[in-house]
């Protein structure tokens, strides 16, 4: 037998020895904290360590992002006109979110860009370049400066979808000194070209690209029209990137996409365009969503395209939520002025903390059977884990994917740094444009700001930036212990779930501190 020197005692007898105690309330439950009558943002609160017995690969993060449609990625991209068109949608698909398209456009360039992202193949270049055969090697010098491309396929008409005349590279046109030439004039043509076919896997095409040592492969259909292209700097890209996952799709296999309108009366035609082109959700953007309009709006969708999940919104309390679920939203938008370019609690003190305002919500919300959507505040993946398992469904990003690639509108240099421009939906550049409506505004009125215009860093792209954010999602779920979004929710509900507030010195203390000089990577 194995004994025990004197005066040891081992760590199981310590356990069980009824003399030694532990406080019996350590930390608080969400109910109590979000119950003092005190507002609390993401940094504000801090989780209490769990008992791990799985990995962190094991933790499902699969979500219902509206009443009827569930995604593996529980993150969307904002619908900002400095975030989310075509592209940003396409890409947050791809590695299993979803992408709602601004309405700071007309619903006819709004119909164009969800009509992209529901023809997308995945594997495809997501937006080549096209012209006509009658442009110039002026218009592809300007193309090249603009988005840095030097080759371009060329088609009768311009665009994607048309016949397929030739390609245009760099070696066909850098040595050419009469930039008014045509590209018809130095093209190699199709007949000359290796192409794909629309018909053949994205894996084979691939193979062939490779095999064959060229740098681009037009794709075309049975009729010799251009439906795609793919680049061995897409296929470098690919490889060097962290697998992306199963992408989110449609009943039909296409790409999810959802879509912002307003609650005016020329919105109503604008939605049911929208769904005519495939859209499988929309949001109804305002800054403050409980209005007679939006109630009213809610009631009219869910009547005219049923088959259109609605997304209602902004809230962040019970009372505002309450009347939207009751009018038949499928889905809620938390967050009033917790946005990085918004500036609606200084200019109209009204809104809340966005931790709290995502439990409040998500606890009525959850007893009509309805997700919500943290929108704002985010800034690491520390925050979409609060956001997460404080009881939103997903969170939505702006200024997080501001800068990507993906993201409207061209690099530029500022103060030598590589920027694009990132703005609020409230700064009166936005306002100019027409976004004034998600503030109630009415025409002619005078503008108030309620955000500011700027630029951020070139942060590359989303496909690259999601999984690591995700990957630090579940290690998160893993230090408190929840296995899944199911499980954070049946722990947040019993208790189990414990947290803190946090002093300004306890949150510095939880950065970095002390150092001379250092260099934040995050992967």
């Amino acid at each position: 037998a194995k004994h025990t020197q004197p005066g040891t005692m081992s760590k199981r007898a310590k356990m069980e020895d009824s003399t030694i105690t532990m406080d019996e309330v350590d930390g608080c439950s969400a109910k109590e904290l979000f119950g003092q009558g005190v507002c609390y943002t993401y940094d504000d609160v801090i989780f209490h360590p769990g008992h791990i017995d799985f990995a962190a690969d094991a933790v499902d993060l699969g979500t219902k992002m509206t009443r009827n449609i569930t995604i593996r990625t529980p993150i969307v991209s904002s619908p900002m006109d400095t975030v989310t068109e075509a592209d940003m949608a396409i890409a947050m698909a791809s590695v299993g979110g979803v992408g709602f398209v601004h309405y700071n456009m007309t619903a006819e360039q709004q119909v164009a860009n969800v009509t992209a992202v529901k023809a997308h193949r995945l594997g495809y270049i997501t937006r080549p370049e096209v012209m006509a055969p009658t442009a110039t090697l002026a218009a592809l010098d300007q193309l090249a400066t603009r988005r840095g491309f030097t080759s371009v396929c060329v088609t009768d008409n311009g665009a994607v979808g048309g016949a397929l005349m030739g390609l245009v590279t760099s070696r066909d046109s850098e040595l050419v000194s009469d930039r008014s030439a045509t590209l018809a004039s130095v093209m190699t043509p199709a007949a000359n070209l290796l192409t794909g076919s629309a018909g053949d896997t994205i894996d084979d095409m691939e193979e062939k690209l490779l095999a064959s040592k060229k740098g681009k492969l037009p794709v075309v259909d049975a009729g010799g029209a251009l439906v795609g292209l793919l680049t061995r700097a897409s296929l470098k890209d690919k490889k060097l990137r962290p697998k992306p996952g199963a992408p989110s799709l449609d009943a039909r296999g296409r790409l999810l996409c959802g879509a912002a309108i307003g609650t005016r009366d020329a919105d109503k035609a604008r939605a049911e365009a929208l769904a005519a082109a495939g859209v499988d959700a929309l949001i109804l953007d305002s800054s403050q969503g409980d209005s007679t309009y939006q109630v009213e709006m809610v009631k009219f969708l869910k009547t005219a395209i049923p088959g259109v999940d609605i997304i209602a919104g902004n809230v962040v309390t019970q009372v505002q939520a309450r009347r939207l679920l009751e009018a038949g939203a499928d889905g809620l938008r938390v967050g009033m002025g917790s946005g990085s370019i918004c500036t609606t609690q200084e200019v109209c003190a009204v809104g809340r903390g966005q931790a709290t305002a995502v439990y409040k919500c998500a606890n009525l919300a959850k007893q009509f059977g309805v997700p919500i959507m943290a929108d704002g505040g985010i800034q690491n993946s520390g925050h979409i884990v609060k956001a997460l398992a404080l009881g939103a469904s997903v969170v939505m990003c702006g200024s997080v994917f501001a800068g990507t690639t993906e993201a409207p509108g061209e690099y530029f240099f500022q103060d030598g740094v590589r920027v694009k421009k990132y703005r609020g939906m409230g700064s009166l550049d936005a306002m100019a444009q027409g976004s004034d409506t998600r503030y109630l505004s009415e025409s002619g009125h005078l503008k108030v700001a309620q955000g500011v215009s700027g630029t951020v860093k070139d942060k590359g792209s989303v496909c690259k930036m999601i999984p690591y954010l995700i990957h630090g999602v579940k290690q998160g779920f893993q230090d408190m212990g929840a296995k899944s979004m199911q499980h954070a929710g049946e722990l947040r509900t019993a208790g189990d779930m414990r947290m803190e507030t946090r002093t300004g010195a306890a949150q510095k203390e939880g950065g970095v501190h002390d150092m001379h000089s250092y260099k934040k990577v995050l992967w």
